[in-house]
């Protein structure tokens, strides 16, 4: 089944972010990781529980082993220690006597005839008493027998030392034993006498079957490893599926594709939580597509709008021209209004412009004409056509790069205008041509832009004045931001109290193929507190704006709002 379903007949609202935006969705971590440490989790508990199983279980059957050699091996002492009571009384040669029998019934036993006496540790047994119905371990390990009455064997070759303890044990009356790697010895005093009877049972067949069980156990812990390996990643696997499914149709959304949908396939967690994504990315898509909707039709209204105005404020403005002509012939009562109309005029068929200039870049109806420019000269030509000679320092070196003069005209124009207005006198223009690509810097000593305006400068119609007095129209910053789009240039904005405005654009080494798709807005860098704000103006020229700086194609550039269309 496919991780994500695309509806059919539908089509993406928007187009897919940039690259810049796919790397980051994903840069993510690798699907397997969490896989990895459910797997180990799930392999570290059944290992543990498995050990824990297999060590329980080998010390109860060791246990028991041992404990049922003891029981077995008390038996047959107490039945033996009647038998030797039929060799009493014990001389010499009938302690010999009794030493083969035991060796001929292939038992190894060993004979102490002379009392040991009763340790602090035994109890002492009196007259006639009789084997205790148990045993009692002594302390420490096997040492060689001391004192009266040695112990003798009957086979030389078996010939263990008896621990003290032990031998304090068995002279007090009681049964005793003593357990070394390979053989127990269990010992007690013959009725009726103090000689001591200790019998040796090897215990090898009991050591090689438990080493037998721990190889098994350790086997099958091992095995457990593999399986719970194998079973926790197809767990693993089988339960992170619709998370993969889920990252996949995030994934698919976030680049464009809103039709995208998971499949829901069961009533669980997994199916509610598929249910929930899908309903999700309806409302997601609804309110993109009413969102993409009314972008249409605040851009097609903009559109119709310039254009409906253009033919009435072309007239107006040729009216304005010649009544500013005239001025000397009114009265004075009339001349100002008249200048007022004028001006105003003039203000208004750059508003229009500006709106129809917005439109076609929304439209994607323009085309980048790009050409080998010198930097440094375009900026020279611009601030002498502008007459911002006395007012302007350009510094750097002949830069020469491809891009569209006419489009770069308009992003620069724009930002000199800003700095000119805001800066006074202390406006430089920077070119720098290190690398493959170019920097464009202006730079004025202005009382610097507010901060809580920053974020906000390239937004269209923005102004920082709240009465909106300014002469500027707000879109300025605006149209600049969407030319350095177009020639794939970075357009910042730094402002520092006291320190003025810094406006910088980044130039590529060449303008991109075909237009990209609208990014995030250009960055304003916020400065650590606000500072006052002049408004923005239109740079002085002609009323008319017929002015063609630099000798740049296309139609006439007219003066830039500035800063992003804010003022004060």
């Amino acid at each position: 089944m496919s991780a994500v379903t695309d509806r059919p007949g539908q089509q993406p609202d928007r187009p897919a972010p940039p690259a810049r935006g796919r790397a980051a969705a994903t840069g993510t971590v690798p699907p397997g990781r969490f896989r990895r440490r459910l797997t180990v989790a799930f392999v570290l508990v059944a290992g543990i529980a498995a050990a824990l199983l297999a060590v329980g279980s080998y010390l109860l059957v060791r246990q028991a082993r041992l404990a049922d050699s003891l029981d077995q091996a008390g038996t047959e002492l107490r039945y033996q220690l009647v038998l030797a009571g039929q060799f009493l009384p014990l001389d010499d040669a009938r302690s010999a006597e009794l030493l083969n029998s035991f060796e001929g019934s292939g038992q190894h036993v060993l004979l102490a005839t002379g009392a040991s006496g009763g340790g602090p540790s035994g109890t002492p047994a009196g007259p006639g008493s009789a084997p205790g119905p148990g045993f009692t371990a002594p302390a420490g390990g096997l040492a060689a027998a001391a004192g009266a009455g040695a112990p003798v064997p009957s086979n030389p070759d078996v010939n263990p030392g008896l621990a003290p303890r032990l031998r304090s044990l068995v002279g007090a009356g009681q049964l005793g034993y003593e357990r070394s790697a390979d053989r127990l010895i269990v010992g007690g005093r013959i009725p009726g006498s103090a000689a001591e009877l200790y019998v040796v049972h090897p215990e090898d067949r009991i050591r090689r079957d438990l080493a037998q069980l721990r190889y098994a156990l350790l086997a099958g812990w091992l095995l457990v490893l593999v399986l719970a390996a194998a079973v926790g990643h197809a767990l693993a696997r089988r339960t992170l599926e619709p998370v993969g499914r889920a990252s996949r149709a995030a994934r698919a959304i976030a680049e464009g594709l809103l039709s995208t949908r998971l499949p829901v396939t069961g009533r669980d967690e997994f199916g509610a939580w598929a249910l929930s994504f899908n309903q999700m990315a309806d409302a997601l898509q609804d309110q993109l597509a009413a969102l993409a909707a009314a972008q249409r039709r605040e851009r097609r209204f903009t559109s119709d709008v310039a254009h409906e105005l253009r033919t009435p404020v072309t007239a107006l403005v040729g009216a304005a021209a010649l009544l500013r002509d005239r001025l000397d012939e009114l009265p004075d009562e009339l001349r100002r209004p008249a200048q007022l109309l004028a001006g105003d005029a003039v203000r208004l068929r750059r508003l229009v412009e500006d709106l129809m200039e917005i439109s076609r870049l929304d439209a994607g109806r323009e085309p980048v004409a790009a050409s080998p420019v010198d930097l440094l000269a375009a900026v020279t030509a611009l601030v002498a056509a502008r007459g911002w000679t006395d007012r302007v320092r350009v510094t750097g070196r002949p830069t020469v790069r491809h891009t569209d003069p006419r489009r770069l005209e308009r992003v620069l124009a724009n930002l000199v205008a800003n700095a000119v207005e805001h800066g006074g006198r202390d406006v430089v223009v920077t070119v720098e041509g290190a690398g493959p690509g170019a920097t464009v810097t202006v730079a004025d000593g202005g009382p610097g832009i507010p901060a809580e305006h920053l974020p906000h400068l390239f937004d269209r119609f923005y102004k920082a004045d709240p009465a909106r007095t300014g002469p500027g129209s707000g879109l300025g910053l605006a149209i600049a931001r969407e030319n350095a789009r177009l020639l794939g240039a970075t357009l910042t904005l730094d402002s520092r109290p006291g320190a003025g405005t810094r406006a910088r654009v980044d130039l590529p080494p060449a303008p991109p193929a075909l237009p990209v798709p609208p990014g995030p807005p250009a960055s304003a860098a916020l400065s650590a507190s606000p500072a006052p704000t002049a408004p923005d103006s239109p740079a002085p020229s002609d009323p008319a704006g017929s002015s063609n700086p630099a000798g740049s194609p296309g139609r006439p550039a007219r003066p830039a709002d500035s800063a992003g269309g804010s003022g004060a």
